[in-house]
């Protein structure tokens, strides 16, 4: 068995599921999903709540005892029987890129991390894509977004804010992307892209109407809330090329789209700290600047 902690919005969820889902794949178990840390608030950090009920995912709720078992809380004497031993069954991310060793684990594991890099994934692809299908059909609003998106070479361009900016710990840690980079970017996709339409999506879309200016046709998305994120990923992936923002959420976006043909554009300092190696973060074929 495979349990996997979820944490974090929606595209978070995302890559720590896929990585579960991988490792649970190589090795031929099941994949479980401890919940657990949903519905409590910690400290600075951003409640949240689990976001991936509306895909058609494999994974099922961990029982509180397996998840006990698994994060290695028997009691010290079992630890250390697993540690003499060489076993265990908790694995940490130790860092932010990828790490191959991971992939190699053999029984019962608890992953504990982030995993934010496609390399976990990247070899059950085909099976990713399938679970994050959006199980429900979109409503009214959102068919006929689908269908104007779907009629033109449409960009979908992504601003993300939030507790980037209200939360002083994040903001020191992540922050927001200046709107240079959003200019440059636009440039640079026009390079690529003849007649472009962006559809711009964000969690603070009146700050966006406020302070855009790219000289481009612009549809502002805003009309499904933090309760429908699904429904805007569904919109974002939809569209034929990507801006994304320093965020997991429009990372998947860009990702699920299906346009074999698509221009990607991704910040190259996606933290605002220093010490971070996001070089498995990106795939290859997106352009970062």
């Amino acid at each position: 068995m495979v349990i996997v902690h979820l944490s974090g919005g929606i595209g978070n969820q995302m890559f720590q599921y896929a990585a579960g889902r991988a490792l649970a794949h190589i090795n031929g178990v099941a994949l479980k999903l401890d919940v657990t840390s949903f519905g409590r608030t910690r400290g600075n950090a951003t409640q949240r709540q689990y976001a991936l009920g509306a895909f058609d995912i494999a994974g099922v709720f961990a029982a509180p005892e397996e998840i006990e078992r698994l994060k290695d809380g028997e009691g010290k004497l079992v630890r250390l029987a697993k540690l003499l031993a060489g076993r265990r069954s908790r694995v940490r991310e130790k860092h932010y890129h990828f790490d191959p060793e991971v992939l190699k684990f053999r029984g019962d594991a608890y992953l504990d991390g982030y995993w934010q890099s496609e390399r976990y994934f990247v070899d059950i692809e085909d099976i990713i894509r399938r679970e994050f299908t959006i199980r429900v059909e979109p409503d009214e609003l959102n068919r006929k977004m689908a269908e104007t998106i779907g009629g033109m070479e449409s960009v979908s361009i992504h601003f993300r804010r939030g507790d980037y900016v209200s939360n002083p710990v994040v903001s020191r840690a992540i922050g927001t992307l200046p709107l240079e980079y959003y200019s440059a970017a636009v440039e640079r996709l026009r390079a690529h892209v003849a007649h472009p339409h962006f559809f711009v999506f964000s969690d603070d879309v009146p700050w966006v109407k406020e302070n855009l200016r790219i000289g481009c046709p612009v549809t502002f998305v805003d009309h499904n809330g933090p309760d429908k994120a699904y429904e805007d990923l569904r919109l974002m992936s939809s569209c034929r090329h990507h801006i994304i923002a320093n965020s997991s959420f429009g990372w998947w976006g860009a990702w699920l789209a299906k346009n074999p043909a698509k221009t990607v554009i991704a910040p190259l300092k996606w933290f605002a700290r220093k010490d971070v190696d996001t070089r498995d973060l990106i795939p290859e074929k997106w352009i970062r600047i």
